[in-house]
């Protein structure tokens, strides 16, 4: 499959590189620099907003919070902010860190923000990417850990987010 590249959109490169491990051997490995993303739980009341989002990579609809990658110059709260508008049409009064994860260390150096989303609103610049395919559903909390619980919610960063906001600490 080929996907065209164009000026606005952000290349993924790829670096080899030789290190030496702790041991003492030297290897040659391979890195992935995607840049950094921002992944946020939009709660209202005791419901959360998730998208239903076709993964070509993967080839499956898969459930997952709001998403997005971080744009030269931006924090991820900016990041956060504009993603949440973009990707399911609802701007956020407050967002609360919680923490940061590595979502595939053995071979990128991506760094996922996690934000829950709170004091929601709609909003008019709401504008989905044109290549996403996007489903945004309206779940009660209690179903969503229940889905992550069966096996129906896969995606890593939505269950780790899930976690924080279900233990209640970043």
């Amino acid at each position: 499959m080929t996907v065209p590249q164009t000026a606005e959109k952000k290349k993924i490169t790829l670096d080899t590189v030789t290190l030496t491990l702790p041991s003492g051997a030297i290897k040659e490995r391979q890195v992935v620099h995607p840049g950094h993303a921002v992944a946020m739980l939009p709660i209202e009341g005791d419901f959360c907003y998730l998208e239903r989002q076709y993964r070509f990579a993967v080839g499956e609809w898969i459930y997952e919070v709001p998403a997005g990658t971080m744009d030269p110059g931006e924090t991820p709260q900016e990041t956060a902010y504009r993603e949440l508008i973009e990707e399911i049409g609802m701007a956020a009064d407050t967002l609360i860190s919680r923490g940061k994860i590595y979502p595939a260390p053995g071979y990128t150096d991506e760094i996922i923000y996690l934000f829950e989303a709170h004091d929601l609103s709609p909003s008019d610049a709401y504008a989905m990417d044109e290549d996403e395919q996007i489903e945004v559903v309206k779940l009660s909390l209690s179903e969503m850990e229940e889905m992550i619980q069966d096996g129906r919610i896969i995606d890593a960063k939505t269950i780790c987010l899930a976690y924080h906001y279900f233990r209640g600490k970043p």
